[in-house]
């Protein structure tokens, strides 16, 4: 199998965001803040299909664009978010939610994809895109439309399988609003590993060869994240995981994963998964 990691260059930052090409396919092409630099890395090449992981718009928010450009491409997506790439508008609501002015700077148009072009995923198919057989799972966790690929021993996971900037920096879990759900998480990652890949494959970024000590750190700092921001306000609980990335990372890794991992979305998404746990148990 063929694959190359194509840096996005987001923001002008190495190693932030990492667009896959695969055989015929591509996986999570990247914000449109990004197109031309992806553009460029393909020099004219063609893709037949562009798998996603999930909608969140540092991976998927170029693929209308990319649909756009490319009339023949296909677009594989969870059945939850596929309805938000063909109207964006309330997955863009949310976001501005988050980002406000910056939307434009970090993350660039979101263009729709059209309905016909567009196909759901529940987890369980395999996606054949020319000679290349992808298996799909469901792996919810980091958010409700995860879904994660598997082919030729490579596994594409998006956030689920967590972030690692480079080799030897920690392995961490993303955990932005809305849908963390740390059962479901630790769920999906012993799917993962149950698949027994001979490697990851990341969006932030890279493919990593250790694959069952990835899979254990990020359960381990998942858990160990989420007790902290039970028991500590924002600012302590950002101070905490900032000094200890800071201490484990080479100065270069530690700014792209607070570009990856905003520290302040990253509380947010644990603290909100408490006050829902906290209004089940009321309910």
């Amino acid at each position: 199998m063929e694959m190359r990691p194509i840096d996005c260059l987001h923001l002008g930052r190495e190693r932030v965001i990492c667009c896959w090409q695969v055989g015929d396919a591509l996986v999570d092409p990247g914000p449109s803040s990004c197109l031309e630099t992806l553009l460029e890395a393909l020099d004219g090449w063609t893709p037949r299909a562009l798998l996603l992981t999930h909608i969140h718009l540092d991976h998927a928010g170029a693929s209308g664009s990319l649909a756009r450009r490319f009339p023949e491409l296909q677009v594989y997506v969870h059945e939850r978010g596929a309805r938000h790439l063909a109207a964006p508008e309330r997955l863009l609501d949310s976001a501005r939610r988050l980002y406000g002015d910056q939307m434009d700077r970090l993350w660039g148009a979101f263009e729709p994809v059209p309905e016909d072009r567009l196909h759901a995923l529940a987890g369980g198919e395999t996606v054949q895109v020319g000679e290349l057989s992808f298996e799909v799972a469901y792996t919810p966790g980091h958010a409700s439309h995860h879904v994660s690929y598997l082919c030729d021993g490579t596994a594409f996971t998006g956030d689920v399988g967590g972030v690692r900037v480079v080799p030897d920096s920690p392995a961490i879990p993303p955990t932005p609003p809305p849908d963390v759900d740390l059962e479901a998480w630790h769920a999906s990652l012993e799917l993962l590993a149950g698949w027994r890949p001979e490697r990851l494959a990341m969006t932030h970024f890279g493919a990593s060869e250790d694959v069952d000590g990835q899979l254990q750190e990020v359960a381990r700092r998942l858990d160990r994240w989420a007790e902290l921001a039970r028991r500590l306000t924002e600012p302590e609980w950002m101070q905490s995981i900032r000094d200890e990335l800071r201490a484990a990372s080479p100065p270069a890794a530690f700014e792209a994963f607070m570009q990856a991992v905003p520290s302040d979305q990253a509380y947010a998404g644990l603290a909100r998964y408490w006050r829902k746990r906290a209004e089940r148990a009321g309910s």
